[in-house]
């Protein structure tokens, strides 16, 4: 199976509606009519999109807490208080015992720590069957 590239009918961005385009004068003045008379039905009955869209956006709350925004008008979070503990790197582990005797690699980058001469017996023939 081969993998297609889809033209940009199939996208999820740039949907945005553009401006409608009529054929002739006649639809286009049939559906500015239409328009006006949608709008006015909607007034007739109490129900103005832009005014209520304009109200709902004036009435909605403040979606930050404790400040306006991000560039610092208003009163900032609590950050953590200092507490002046060192950053240091960790010291390396090395292993400092006698009982290993090496690293012996089972299969490809599988690397196990010997411990026995037996040990490095039984791994080198596991590798070669």
């Amino acid at each position: 199976m081969t993998m297609h590239l889809e033209g940009p009918w199939l996208s999820t961005s740039g949907k945005r509606k553009t401006k409608q385009k009529f054929r002739t004068a006649e639809h286009a003045k049939k559906a500015r009519e239409l328009k006006s008379d949608w709008e006015n039905m909607l007034k007739k009955f109490g129900i103005e999109q832009e005014e209520r869209k304009k109200n709902r956006a004036l009435a909605s709350k403040e979606t930050y807490k404790g400040y306006e925004s991000y560039r610092g008008q208003g009163s900032q979070p609590k950050s953590l208080p200092f507490t002046a503990d060192p950053c240091v790197k960790a010291e390396t582990k090395v292993y400092t015992g006698d009982k290993m005797i090496g690293i012996g690699q089972l299969h490809k980058s599988n690397a196990v720590p010997v411990f026995s001469n037996q040990e490095a017996i039984d791994i080198s023939k596991m590798r070669r069957g």
